[in-house]
Parts: C-alpha cells; structure tokens; sequence
C-alpha cells in the first residue's frame, strides 16, 4: 500500500492534527518520493478580535513551517477555514465538497484522514466528509483510505459511546520519528508539557507503544477503511 502510493491526501480538521496522526508517516512518503497534499479543515485555534486574525494566521504559517519539515511544500497545504470546533454549524455537504474539489485535483491513490469515534466533534465530522467524498462509485479511482488517531482526542472517548480505535495497519516510523517531533515544535503554541498527551514526550511514548504492536521501534497506527487490491 504504501510503497506504491504516488499521491497521498490527507485531511484533518484542525492544524497539527495532521502531525500528531501521521507526522511519521509522511516523513516516510516524502522520502520515497510520494506527492503529498495537506487539506486542513479548521481555522485554527478560537480567539476573537484581532486575536483571532493573528492565530489564523499563526495558524496557518505554522502547518506551512510543519509540512517543510517533512518536505511537503507550503503550496500543497490547502486551508478551507471552517469554524473551529464549529463544524456542526456548516452544511456537511459544504464539507464535503471542499473535499471533493481538492480530490478532483489530486487524484489520490492514499487518503489519510481521522478515526470515526474521536471525542472531538470536529474529527468525526471530518471523517463522515471523507468517507462520502471518496464513496466507491463504479467511475472512481481505486484508493486505500486509513484513519489515524489524534493524542487528546482519540484516546478520550469511552469505548461504549463510539467505535474505539483498534488499529490493524501500522507503518514503521523509526527512522522518521523525530522529523515528526521537529514538525510538531512548530506548532509550539498547541504543544503542551509532559504528562499531557499532546506533549513530544507522549508522542514518542506513542510510537514506542505502537511499535511494540508490530516489533519495530516506533510505529504510527490506523484503521484500514477501504482498500481495493
């Protein structure tokens, strides 16, 4: 799957999702070579007045800054600027045809996108968006769509309340692991200090756990979705 993919998609709700879900992962694609395109959904952090304004475009500047580290340009990551943690006041088909019209374009042959069960409203919206947006129809591209977790999110929702994340496709990141901790510090303001979950040390704790899973040493988890072979 993925020493064949050639255009890979990702879409995530908000800034560093896409870091903490799959930083390792497109590390990995990037160096082999793969087209990588960033779709972020959200604006960003919520903040109002001028506020608001600067950490949009902090925001912005630092998933641009992210993206480099991994050698994606800044001109492959798309901001679509729905509210944050709002995304139950915008028409999921307004959703889903943000994605649609950046698929059209890019003709992913991977998607990578969030888990369905996260806690956070904006994930799991996200994922119903992906999921419609790239439904199976007889004229569509074969693609492999994985859905990855999210520290402080995915591992917050209580197995009884939604479906829990319980991976069965894991990518060796051993060797990218810490260009994925480099893109993260550039999300500085989103980081926090140990023993939160969305700190560097949680995420290398991560790895570590998921490589276990698979006997390497650090590994980033998903959900195969859809693949056609």
């Amino acid at each position: 799957m993925f020493s064949t993919a050639r255009n890979t998609l990702v879409v995530a709700a908000h800034p560093d999702d896409e870091m903490l879900g799959c930083g390792g992962t497109l590390a990995r694609l990037s160096a082999q070579g793969a087209h990588i395109t960033i779709l972020l959904l959200g604006e960003g952090p919520l903040a109002r007045g001028t506020e608001a304004a600067d950490a949009r475009a902090n925001a912005r500047l630092s998933a641009q800054r992210a993206a480099s580290v991994l050698g994606v340009g800044t001109a492959d990551v798309h901001f679509a600027s729905l509210p944050d943690n709002r995304f139950d006041t915008v028409s999921l088909l307004d959703i889903i045809q943000r994605i649609e019209s950046l698929a059209g374009r890019v003709q992913p042959d991977l998607v990578l996108t969030h888990h369905a069960g996260d806690m956070n409203q904006d994930h799991r919206l996200t994922h119903q968006a992906v999921m419609t947006a790239f439904r199976p129809l007889p004229d569509s591209n074969p693609l492999s769509i994985l859905g990855f977790e999210v520290l402080s999110s995915t591992e917050y929702t209580p197995p009884q309340t939604a479906p829990p994340f319980c991976p069965n496709v894991f990518v060796d990141i051993s060797v990218t692991l810490e260009k994925k901790c480099l893109a993260l510090q550039e999300y500085a303001s989103e980081m926090r200090p140990w023993p939160h979950p969305r700190s560097i040390e949680a995420v290398k704790h991560l790895a570590a756990l998921r490589g276990c899973f698979c006997g390497c040493e650090a590994a980033e988890a998903f959900i195969l979705y859809r693949t056609l072979l």
